[in-house]
């Protein structure tokens, strides 16, 4: 049970799922589990009633936790580093097992071990599978990684603990439904996304499952009617708006619209020039398809490259480097080019989880972009057609990896049909 030593103050024992707590007060429980439910729904200022938690109970485990899982699910090596002197805090505190986990797989990710992180984050839903933080948590890792398999599993194991009476059902029925689109089963993937939709309509991240099942169904139409109809519930106060206006473009490059999907790239993907690593990658991800249809992107790959030009040393996830291959090669920005194969050519013989991926397909992947951007079609097919079959492990969704597949795709069809063309450009080949 939750206390405070040597207080008479009252005291919160469980939370509002029956997960036992400690260190929260009645007033920091509520403020907490406002923050939690906006977070597990994707949607912004969960920052404003965590902090009043933390204020009101200074040593509220769960209040920690959050606070720094707001941080290390990030994709921004620095955004992650910052939560070390948040876990620092909170490992003096008296915990609870389960909150114990919760610590030790915040430390997991902060040494890079994902892999200690989601055996841990498994092991608390083993022992309470109505923790949704760690539901969460261990579902954002699972994407990260590339393990589809486990992004629909864990779920799927912890659903005969849940109801739709308990708090944030809604957001466990949308990460269960995402699971199954990544492991293409479409049709369950819809039928679950909608039930979480009647329970809560304004779930963002139950829209998110339905703009892929649109994407991997081919039904542009569709998508763009959806999208459109449900804009306000996934597009204003979330944490997906800019993914779900690259869904929203991609469904119009699926029709040939190209003037619509540029449209969509300067008025919501790139509007501000945000500098998230989750937003450039939209952006660099939709810019090389617009480029890949021949439409004409003018000064756009300059300013998104320059974006992306402070994360070429971060040495941190593949994922990564591949967008940021994409927006220098758009560019033609073959100085950034070269500098980023230089850092791929000396992480991959490092024993670390970047290492190991970019020894794997991070490094021959983002030599294949550079040598498409050339126009040495031979080079990138080779490349890419020898991609492991596990090259699904560099993260990301089906419909964000398939940017290879598009690419490889061109390439073969401009060896069959070559079109007047300046001869390749060539480039010294950093090894």
């Amino acid at each position: 049970m939750g206390h405070f030593a040597g207080s008479a103050m009252a005291i919160s024992s469980h939370d509002e799922r029956g997960c036992a707590i400690t260190g929260a007060t009645p007033a920091a429980l509520q403020a907490y589990e406002h923050a939690l439910a906006l977070f597990q729904s994707w949607r912004q200022g969960a920052e404003a009633p965590l902090a009043r938690a933390l204020r009101d109970a200074p040593r509220f485990v769960m209040a920690h936790v959050l606070q720094a899982c707001m941080l290390v699910g990030s994709r921004d090596p620095s955004r992650i580093r910052s939560a070390r002197p948040l876990l620092a805090h909170a490992a003096g505190m008296p915990a609870n097992e389960v909150e114990r986990l919760h610590l030790a797989a915040i430390a997991s990710v902060l040494d890079d071990d994902y892999e200690s992180a989601q055996a841990r984050l498994g092991a608390l839903l083993r022992l309470q599978p109505r923790d949704v933080l760690a539901l969460h948590m261990v579902h954002a890792f699972d994407h990260v990684t590339g393990d589809a398999t486990c992004l629909r599993d864990r779920v799927a194991a912890v659903l005969p603990a849940w109801s739709a009476t308990l708090p944030g059902y809604d957001a466990v029925l949308a990460m269960h439904a995402f699971g199954l689109e990544e492991c293409g089963e479409y049709e369950r993937a819809e039928q679950v996304a909608r039930a979480a939709l009647a329970l809560n309509p304004v779930n963002a991240r139950a829209h998110h499952v339905m703009a892929h099942v649109f994407e991997m169904t081919a039904r542009p139409e569709a998508g763009i009617r959806w999208m459109n109809e449900h804009v306000t519930h996934w597009g204003v106060d979330t944490t997906v708006a800019t993914h779900g206006h690259w869904h929203l473009a991609l469904f119009h490059l699926a029709l040939g619209e190209t003037d619509r999907a540029l449209a969509l790239y300067d008025r919501c993907v790139r509007r501000g020039h945000s500098t998230e690593v989750t937003d450039l990658i939209d952006a660099a991800g939709l810019l090389w398809r617009i480029q890949l249809q021949e439409g004409d992107t003018g000064p756009r790959p300059a300013e998104l490259a320059e974006a992306w030009a402070a994360h070429i040393d971060d040495a941190f996830c593949t994922f990564n480097d591949l967008h940021a291959m994409l927006a220098f090669v758009a560019a033609r920005d073959w100085g950034r080019v070269q500098r980023l194969e230089r850092v791929l050519a000396q992480s991959q013989a490092r024993p670390t989880r970047h290492g190991l991926t970019t020894r794997q397909f991070g490094l021959s992947a983002c030599r294949a972009l550079a040598a498409f951007g050339r126009g040495d079609d031979t080079v990138a097919i080779t490349l890419l057609a020898r991609l492991p079959v596990q090259a699904h492990r560099i993260g990301g969704s089906q419909a964000q990896r398939d940017v290879l597949a598009l690419t490889l795709q061109r390439a073969i069809e401009r060896i069959r049909r070559p079109v007047e063309r300046a001869q390749p450009e060539r480039q010294v080949c950093i090894s």
